[in-house]
């Protein structure tokens, strides 16, 4: 990334997104009107999942997906879900509107159980890997899922709940040669080969299946911190408005700069995405797998997350795009061993789906000089990012989540859904096509979060002049310390600000007088040490007395998250002793 434009920004916010949604322009905007509600949406997007699958021919014999040995091409890739969606139909019976879930770890077969359910008008529902039996069986049993497409591993832990899922019909063993006994199972290389061999079988056009862009896609399961998981709903549109906000968020930052975005050409340099997250996760199946088929970037997978050998991937894949969740970036930055790799091809290290902290912005520009930092906000309810904050803009605005797409909303309220001036602290709204259409059979649930095409995100933050959003806490983990509130992030903001922490988070710690004191649990840098009373006098000079840590707990470990990177506070909660 050059160095920021002298008369930096060129244009506000506003004007950017007016010259990119006007008439004839990439991102021109239309009314539509979905359930009664009047939105924006973009003109230009493809209307379906399966529209972006079959766009994708284009980019031919380029990688797709690799993963370990195994290189997908485009062309392969296509040809593999057009017969394993002509299986699923014709053999399975899947029909329009029929759930088919997908379950298993970032191999190449996700995105062919994903696009071929997709492609037949099913229901496509990605399912976390990291869940147990019992709580797959729920989300089994919740979707009434017809077919299930699942890794082995994830087989073995379903193996004792096929009983209880009477509406689970057939189980389609990913990775697996191997003859099953139980005439409920079959293997998805004994149906279409496995993924080396793709680019042999016989092109075939995709299933013609009567689509609409208001059509149901897919169910996404949030992440269930508290409570049972509910499944969100979204529409093709709804994930196409999503790939299309974040084209236009990445389009604005060259106008702020007075440049012209550039437009994209067949002899441009593929663009490789190194995934550290869930393919189940909206970011991995929204953010990353559908804008990259789209485009015809090349995405690397891994068994798992390591950060040494994703040192040597960015090496030997000349990776351009590293990031996910802070932690990760933070692990590649100070990773002892980073400067025995060549990462110069890195262009952009971006993340999301947790709180960072307004340092990494600095170390990013300081360790790849030449990459753009990004960050955003969002939620499974708004098809992963609702807001982006990249490159100078985000240089700026360390501390901001950016600004929504241009056909998003954003706004806060008060405790009785008033809206705010801008600049006080509320509850963030937010409203757009890209917004799920609500919770699958659950109709308490939906009413309770979503009004008039706003979902109410319980997440707290406030709104520049500009419409820069800066996130202060979720509600219902802001902490009162004898009536006075404490957000968390604030806290965390602070102890991040230390040269020996890479992470932090701020919990409740239960005072009988008090009702809540605060208490911290750090991850220290490699190398790394500080004591817990000079922490303390760290964060005293940055904080009032009241929100300084009474506790810090310390650990060389990352701190525990779930799989879609949100840290675990309910079991950090349970290491402090009430006080007082």
């Amino acid at each position: 990334m050059a160095d920021q434009a002298p008369s930096f920004p060129a244009m506000s916010i506003a004007q950017a997104n007016a010259l990119l949604s006007a008439p004839d322009a990439p991102f021109e905007m239309e009314e539509i009107e979905i359930r009664g509600v009047k939105f924006r949406s973009y003109k230009h997007a493809p209307p379906t999942l399966r529209d972006v699958l079959a766009l994708s021919a284009a980019h031919g014999d380029k990688d797709m997906i690799v993963y370990e040995g195994e290189r997908v091409t485009f062309t392969a890739h296509l040809r593999a879900v057009a017969h394993f969606a002509e299986i699923l139909r014709d053999q399975f019976g899947v029909e329009k509107g029929d759930r088919v879930a997908v379950i298993m770890r970032n191999y190449p077969q996700w995105p062919v159980a994903f696009f071929a359910a997709l492609s037949i008008g099913a229901i496509a529902t990605p399912m976390n890997s990291w869940w147990t039996g019992d709580e797959l069986e729920y989300g089994l049993k919740d979707s009434g899922a017809k077919v299930a497409i699942a890794d082995s591993e994830r087989v073995e832990r379903l193996r004792g709940h096929l009983e209880n899922l009477p509406d689970l019909e057939h189980v389609i063993i990913a990775r697996c040669a191997e003859e099953q006994a139980d005439p409920r199972m079959s293997s998805m290389e004994a149906l279409i080969g496995d993924a080396n061999s793709w680019a042999q079988l016989d092109a075939k056009p995709l299933p013609d299946t009567p689509l609409a862009a208001d059509d149901d896609a897919t169910i996404m399961y949030t992440s269930g911190t508290t409570g049972r998981p509910k499944g969100a709903l979204a529409s093709h549109r709804a994930i196409m408005a999503n790939v299309f906000n974040a084209m236009a968020c990445q389009a604005r930052s060259f106008l702020r700069r007075g440049e012209q975005p550039p437009m994209p050409s067949p002899d441009d340099p593929q663009r490789v995405v190194l995934l550290s997250v869930p393919f189940f996760h909206a970011t991995g199946a929204f953010a990353i797998l559908a804008p990259s088929v789209l485009a015809g970037g090349r995405i690397l997978t891994t068994y798992k997350w390591d950060a040494t050998a994703a040192l040597k991937l960015i090496e030997d894949e000349k990776v351009n795009v590293i990031g996910g969740v802070p932690a990760i970036a933070w692990q590649i930055i100070e990773h002892p061993e980073r400067d025995k790799y060549d990462l110069s091809s890195i262009e952009v290290v971006s993340y999301g789906g947790a709180p960072s902290a307004p340092e990494l912005v600095s170390t990013i520009k300081r360790r790849f000089k030449d990459a753009a930092p990004g960050n955003g906000w969002g939620m499974t309810e708004t098809c992963a990012s609702a807001t982006l904050n990249f490159g100078d803009d985000y240089i700026l605005r360390p501390e901001s989540a950016g600004a929504s797409g241009p056909a998003m909303d954003l706004k806060t309220v008060d405790a009785d859904g008033n809206t705010l001036p801008r600049g006080e602290i509320g509850e963030i709204w937010a409203k757009g096509t890209n917004v799920v259409t609500g919770y699958w059979r659950n109709p308490e649930a939906t009413a309770a979060t979503f009004e008039d095409g706003w979902v109410k995100t319980g997440d707290l933050g406030r709104l520049d002049e500009e419409g820069f959003l800066f996130i202060l806490d979720r509600a219902k983990d802001m902490l009162i310390r004898g009536g006075e509130n404490v957000y968390c992030s604030e806290v965390e903001n602070a102890l991040y600000e230390h040269p020996a922490i890479m992470d932090a988070a701020v919990v409740g710690i239960p005072h009988k007088v008090l009702g809540e004191e605060v208490g911290a649990v750090v991850q220290v840098k490699p190398g790394e040490s500080v004591e817990e009373d000079a922490l303390k006098a760290f964060a005293s000079q940055k904080l009032a007395a009241f929100k300084v840590p009474v506790q810090i707990q310390f650990q060389s470990d990352p701190l525990p998250r779930n799989a879609n990177g949100k840290i675990l506070k309910s079991e950090l909660r349970e290491r402090f002793s009430p006080t007082g």
